[in-house]
């Protein structure tokens, strides 16, 4: 479809045309290569995220009325383009977003059907996480502020739960690499050991892949032959 490849390769003059010429363009509903559908916002949200000109497409979508809240369809729930965001670490994209409307607490994520910081904590995607965060998403849920290093959040958050969400909380402490906040959690009794059940690997393994922003943006450079 020409419009999805002028969105994915950033070409800001067709995709003008496309929208002056057709403006309910903006929200159509566009078939996916694996099925579902999504709109023109989602496309420049979805993974990897990091498409060309990927903000201004945001802000020109927007500028020809793109809601910034629309869902999806055929996925089983109604992501908006802001969780997609958050699944890719498109922090850019996300800020573009959030400038255009997109309600930062909206349910629907494919973490738990939650929230985009659901999604951007959930996938290790901590740039968005973080600016969520900055733009007034509530955190709280221990696991939430336990993965962002949140200590004295974390404090008041020990104060009413279970020794599952504790064990869950120092998991992600150790996914984020947030060594005080897994120190917390495991004076509070975490199991140093333990796995959930929608991952593999224990704390240790997650601490082992913290730098997986760092991987990819190392493979990037040496897709283009950039030199040690």
């Amino acid at each position: 479809m020409a419009g999805t490849a002028a969105i994915r390769t950033g070409d800001l003059e067709a995709l003008g045309r496309l929208l002056a010429a057709n403006p309910d363009f903006a929200n159509v509903q566009i078939e996916g290569r694996k099925g579902g559908y999504r709109t023109p916002l989602h496309v420049v949200a979805d993974w990897p995220g990091y498409f060309p000109n990927g903000p201004a497409v945001t802000r020109l979508l927007l500028a020809h009325g793109a809601d910034p809240n629309g869902g999806t369809e055929g996925f089983g729930r109604q992501e908006t383009p802001l969780h997609w965001a958050a699944s890719s670490d498109d922090v850019d994209v996300a800020e573009a977003l959030i400038d255009g409307g997109a309600d930062i607490g909206a349910m629907g994520g494919s973490i738990a059907g939650g929230t985009p910081l659901d999604n951007g904590v959930g996938y290790g995607c901590w740039r968005v996480a973080r600016l969520l965060v900055q733009r007034g998403a509530r955190v709280d849920k221990l696991w939430h502020a336990a993965a962002l290093g949140m200590l004295g959040r974390t404090e008041e958050l020990l104060r009413d739960t279970t020794p599952e969400e504790i064990n869950n909380a120092f998991w992600q402490a150790c996914a984020g690499g947030q060594r005080r906040a897994a120190e917390l959690l495991l004076a509070h009794g975490a199991d140093l050991n333990w796995a959930p059940d929608y991952a593999k690997g224990t704390s240790l393994d997650q601490a082992r892949g913290i730098d997986t922003g760092r991987a990819a943006l190392v493979s990037w450079l040496e897709e283009r032959s950039a030199r040690r």
